[in-house]
């Protein structure tokens, strides 16, 4: 089914694409919605001539959106997080909280128009903000641990109990080593008089 979408659909399309949906997504959602219309030949010939009569407009829109774009570039945006030890997060970071991010460095954007597969362990990763639908802008989001003191301090807790163990371990193989050894020299003084 042919669907003249009304207004910008993240993952389907923009205003005014025309686009093949199945039909009753169309019919059950999209149109009842006010998001599109079924794409006729007289709704094309409307569409041809408004998007001619709009020609100038929707280049000012395309403009604006390139000005937002430069707005966020050399952004890098950190989302700090709850991780375990094993650096895996609770819970996931997703468009939501890159919004959030970009709110507080004073960067207005809605979390709507960001996509990006939701972060489930620290590292990097990218997330793609559709300011319109000729400019995209890739942003790249960090996510780190929001408790890495005490992540350090877990692992340096960790580490020094296995020092620990690993030096009594050590001290036992020694004592039982020097054990051997007198144990052997008495049998050798045992041993050496009866030659005698």
């Amino acid at each position: 089914m042919e669907i003249i979408l009304k207004e910008d659909i993240i993952g389907l399309g923009f205003k005014n694409d025309i686009v093949n949906v199945k039909s009753g997504y169309g019919r059950n959602y999209l149109i009842p919605q006010g998001k599109g219309v079924i794409a006729s030949p007289s709704a094309k010939k409307i569409l041809a001539e408004n998007l001619k009569q709009q020609a100038h407009k929707l280049a000012a829109l395309k403009a604006a959106a390139e000005e937002k774009a430069a707005q966020l570039n050399g952004v890098v945006v950190e989302v700090a997080a709850k991780v375990s030890v094993t650096g895996q997060l609770y819970g996931s970071v997703g468009a939501a909280q890159v919004a959030d991010e970009l709110a507080k460095l004073g960067k207005e954007v809605d979390r709507k128009i960001i996509t990006m597969k939701d972060a489930k362990k620290v590292g990097d990763y990218v997330a793609l903000v559709h300011f319109h639908k000729e400019v995209i802008v890739e942003l790249p989001v960090k996510v780190v641990a929001e408790n890495a003191a005490e992540l350090q301090a877990a692992a340096d807790a960790e580490a020094a109990i296995k020092a620990a163990a690993d030096a009594k371990k050590a001290a036992a193989n020694e004592a039982e080593a020097a054990e051997a050894a007198d144990e052997a020299e008495a049998l050798e003084a045992i041993d050496a008089p009866a030659e005698a």
